[in-house]
């Protein structure tokens, strides 16, 4: 087994229009207004940006993210990621009763070198820290698309 790698999945059940979640989550760089583990995000071209984030554990992660695929009519939106991580990100929507579903797929390999000499032992609370930032972030989005809508 790689331990520095990892698989993500995260399901939000959203009370808002799939074309309210599809606009913010596209606006890659307001997430710092929302999310409060996206410490920063830096455009660096029409594709592409660097990210920071940062959850409840002392270190950063740092990597570029460029756009894959952005595409509102099947609500998918992906990148490639590099940096401290290596790999893929993915937001796939869909409408789900009065709102939407929101999935977040994720799958990388860390390549920052003190989290990959923690690789084994710190595995579990590197996870917790990826689900607590997950945590947040669905919260944060809940309600900025509850002022987003307020403002409309």
């Amino acid at each position: 087994m790689d331990w520095t790698h990892y698989r993500f999945r995260s399901l939000w059940s959203l009370a808002a229009p799939l074309d309210d979640v599809y606009g913010a989550l596209a606006d890659v760089e307001r997430y710092p207004r929302w999310w409060p583990q996206v410490r920063e995000v830096t455009r660096v071209d029409e594709l592409s940006g660097v990210v920071r984030i940062r959850s409840v554990l002392p270190y950063d992660l740092v990597f570029t993210a460029r756009d894959v695929r952005r595409d509102r009519a099947a609500g998918v939106l992906e990148i490639a990621m590099t940096g401290d991580v290596d790999g893929w990100a993915r937001w796939t929507l869909a409408a789900g009763g009065p709102g939407t579903l929101a999935r977040y797929d994720q799958e990388v390999r860390v390549t920052k070198p003190l989290l990959r000499r923690l690789a084994v032992p710190g595995r579990p609370a590197f996870r917790a820290n990826h689900a607590l930032m997950m945590r947040a972030g669905r919260r944060g989005l809940v309600a900025h698309l509850g002022g987003n809508r307020e403002a409309v």
